[in-house]
């Protein structure tokens, strides 16, 4: 066979659509190859030994070219060529992707008495995320997710309290905190904002989420994850939590303002595999 090549993008999944074409140094086209379903091309008669040109394009990707020798045999070995996402904006591979809580948190840094940060983390809370089927329009990706109040650890259990009572969470009115996205663009190279709505103390509002993807790779147990990681800012009076308490010197005791953190694991598949 003439050329032989696998296409794929840096996290090492096969680009399915891409197309190969060599060119002569003269520009004349002598081949031109879809890739199979790995990503892989191995086509052609032997060629006439030399330089040539090979161009790879994808829909999505930004298009590559580079300078291949065929050898004696007439044949051209171009191993793995990495396609990169146009305006680097890239995401996992399609289909559902199931977040680990085991390996995942969710936080909020609140600011307190105006000197200081008190962190807290929600322990029971599961999400998915499922990528678009369409390289093209990656925008249709969505995301769901659904957090207990009532896990929120803050590392003391008299505070921890007071934030599951009706001054703020009121987890016994309230079990559940709800995000479901409608939409994404994109930010930069590997980032992403989400937009969705989220639902808390019985409000529901739009919040956007600043994302930033971190790659893809085996794990262990024989499965495929992806990170993440996110951020948004709150305002607590957006969610009828307008509690506080105000200190001789005029400064809130508690901000107003939450910032929550995530650092995500999913696994690719519709659920988490049995450890």
């Amino acid at each position: 066979m003439a050329v032989s090549a696998r296409i794929g993008t840096r996290d090492g999944w096969a680009v399915p659509h891409a197309v190969v074409t060599l060119t002569d140094m003269a520009g004349t086209q002598v081949l031109r190859a879809e890739v199979d379903a790995e990503g892989a091309v191995r086509t052609g008669a032997p060629l006439t030994p030399g330089p040539y040109t090979v161009i790879v394009t994808a829909v999505g990707y930004e298009p590559l070219a580079r300078t291949a020798f065929v050898t004696a045999s007439g044949r051209a070995e171009l191993g793995r060529i990495e396609l990169a996402r146009q305006d680097g904006h890239a995401l996992p591979p399609p289909g559902p992707w199931t977040v680990d809580p085991a390996h995942s948190s969710v936080t909020a840094v609140a600011q307190h008495l105006g000197i200081s940060s008190v962190r807290g983390r929600f322990l029971d809370f599961g999400a998915r995320i499922d990528i678009a089927n369409s390289p093209e329009n990656p925008g249709t990706s969505r995301v769901s997710a659904t957090i207990a109040p009532a896990s929120l650890d803050t590392g003391n259990a008299l505070r921890d309290g007071h934030l599951k009572s009706p001054d703020f969470l009121d987890v016994e009115r309230f079990p559940e905190i709800t995000y479901r996205s409608h939409s994404l663009t994109p930010a930069g190279p590997g980032r992403w904002m989400v937009h969705g709505e989220l639902g808390m103390h019985g409000v529901l509002r739009e919040v956007d989420l600043d994302l930033g993807y971190l790659g893809t790779g085996p794990d262990p147990w024989g499965g495929t994850r992806a990170a993440f990681r996110a951020t948004a800012e709150l305002r607590r009076e957006d969610f009828a939590m307008n509690y506080n308490q105000v200190l001789k010197t005029g400064i809130a005791a508690i901000g107003t303002t939450l910032r929550v953190e995530l650092d995500i694991q999913a696994v690719r598949g519709e659920a988490l595999p049995q450890l």
